[in-house]
């Protein structure tokens, strides 16, 4: 998390929807073979967890269980240019999106496991248009193999830790020029959340 408290955040809703916008992090754990990252697709319980699921032999799984663990969530980030700004003579920057969270992990049973996925199936399904696949159309004997090859987790979240570094430091007029420039320069997603979210 940036020091700067300028860049954070105490809105829940606004978290949840940016695990839920972005729907996919990094697990890290401190395991007896050192420092641990695994990447994994993302589920807000929309009550203080998140849940996710990894490959049955990922270096951490084993150790999950029980465990205080680290999920970061990246956003949308980019260079910013001194040439968006009233006065050149500075240096440039980087503006992002990130949220960390902290908390204890639990191991889920099958029942849980499986309507994890099927949540998890039906959102991104859902966001694709057209018509949906359905997690019913796989056969039972494949869903059960590749079942076995994964393992479900829960972490109840105790600490929420987030990074908005939107260029706050600036005037609502260069910020606008700033986002001008994120928008004309392939990054539009950090243009809108400067936009929206204000100053």
């Amino acid at each position: 998390m940036h020091p700067n408290p300028l860049f954070r955040s105490d809105d829940r809703a606004l978290l949840e929807a940016l695990i839920d916008e972005i729907g996919f992090g990094m697990v890290f754990l401190t395991t007896p073979d050192g420092p641990r990252v695994a990447h994994t697709p993302l589920l807000s319980t929309g009550d203080g967890a998140v849940q996710f699921h990894l490959a049955r032999g990922n270096a951490i799984t084993r150790h999950l269980d029980g465990s205080t663990a680290l999920v970061v969530v990246n956003g949308p980030d980019a260079y910013v240019s001194p040439r968006w700004y009233a006065d050149r003579a500075t240096v440039p920057t980087w503006d992002y999106v990130a949220l960390e969270l902290e908390g204890r992990v639990r191991r889920m049973d099958d029942e849980g496991l499986e309507a994890f996925l099927y949540s998890l199936i039906e959102r991104f399904e859902g966001r694709l248009g057209g018509e949906q696949w359905s997690a019913d159309e796989t056969p039972e004997s494949i869903w059960n193999s590749l079942f076995r090859g994964i393992v479900g987790f829960e972490m109840e979240i105790l600490a929420w830790r987030p990074t908005l570094k939107m260029s706050q430091k600036k005037s609502p007029e260069e910020r606008e020029r700033i986002a001008a420039g994120l928008a004309e320069n392939g990054s539009p997603a950090l243009a809108h959340l400067m936009r929206t979210l204000g100053g």
